[in-house]
């Protein structure tokens, strides 16, 4: 889905074959993944904003209920994404493509010049090399960056780190009961107004996208895990920051949810996707907003998304 911050999916491409064995279900452990209980119940999910995409399918706002569940206060950080590829040996679909999309003002220029550029969204260079621990390519690494959300993982590869740790991703229904942190019809986690009293409460663009990045909220890349205030139900950077991978398929709604634009994604092709990035304008891509959504293919992987787990309340 070609969507301004997000990058192309690679739905035209065939995966290469798996190598080595899966990771064991339920099998692992991997430190900081610390979930909060919620009892679930009946909110009002998605929206009617007057800035909302047509096409993404925010409406109308209806009533949903879910039950109770489990969630990850923060996105799965490289440290903990770390622990489960040194146990498993797991090779995310970045490592197995061998290129991943990179901004391309994060690229040393050696790399930015001849990169493929998707037509529509210049700003993203496929880069060879390009993978998780490597998030700018070949000569990058994760110093300063371990509390961090792990980026460059598809669909398949945050399932895959879910099942290993005996949970699950959590459904669009419950991320955003959860996102909404107890507040009804807000535009953000907090509120309504974007940065109360001047503060900012997410990571974002600020400045002239894509060119230039001011850096208002202390992060131009990616933010650590809990870089800002949690939401009402102790859930930190629900806003901004990296999109954050859903269970569902785009356009499935199980009698939840969104009646999609069918100009969009073809329903059964995508997965859907929460919460905007570090790299969302109001002038391009202001899914930051907390009853926002776009998709990708499910083995794309992108330098803006991760995950966080959840899991049925009552697991041992």
């Amino acid at each position: 889905m070609n969507s301004h911050c997000c990058a192309p999916g690679r739905s035209s491409e065939a995966a290469p074959a798996a190598s080595g064995p899966p990771p064991v279900p339920g099998s692992g452990t991997a430190p900081g993944g610390s979930k909060v209980a919620l009892p679930g119940g009946t909110f009002r999910m998605g929206g009617e904003d007057a800035d909302a995409n047509p096409r993404d399918g925010e409406g109308p706002v209806r009533e949903v209920t879910v039950g109770p569940f489990e969630i990850d206060t923060r996105c799965v950080t490289n440290e903990r994404f770390a622990a489960f590829v040194d146990a498993t040996g797991y090779a995310t679909d970045a490592e197995r493509f061998g290129w991943s999309y990179v901004f391309a003002r994060f690229l040393p220029g050696e790399l930015r010049k001849g990169a493929p550029r998707p037509e529509g969204t210049p700003w993203w260079c496929g880069v060879q090399g390009a993978y998780w621990a490597a998030p700018e390519g070949p000569g990058s690494g994760l110093d300063g960056r371990w509390d961090h959300p792990v980026v460059h993982v598809s669909w398949g590869d945050a399932l895959a780190f879910c099942r290993w740790e005996g949970s699950r991703l959590p459904t669009e229904a419950e991320w955003e009961y959860a996102a909404r942190g107890g507040l009804d019809q807000k535009r953000f986690p907090w509120g309504d107004e974007l940065t109360p009293g001047g503060e900012h409460r997410c990571n974002i663009w600020q400045g002239r996208f894509p060119f230039r990045n001011t850096g208002e909220d202390g992060h131009v890349g990616t933010a650590p895990v809990d870089a800002f205030p949690p939401n009402g139900f102790g859930l930190f950077n629900t806003s901004g920051n990296v999109w954050e991978w859903c269970a569902d398929w785009w356009g499935t709604d199980h009698g939840t949810g969104p009646h999609t634009d069918p100009t969009g994604p073809e329903q059964g092709t995508a997965r859907v996707m929460r919460g905007g990035s570090y790299l969302c304008h109001d002038s391009y891509c202001n899914r930051y907003r907390v009853a926002a959504r776009t998709a990708n293919s499910p083995d794309s992987s992108v330098g803006n998304t991760g995950f966080r787990c959840a899991r049925d309340r009552g697991h041992g």
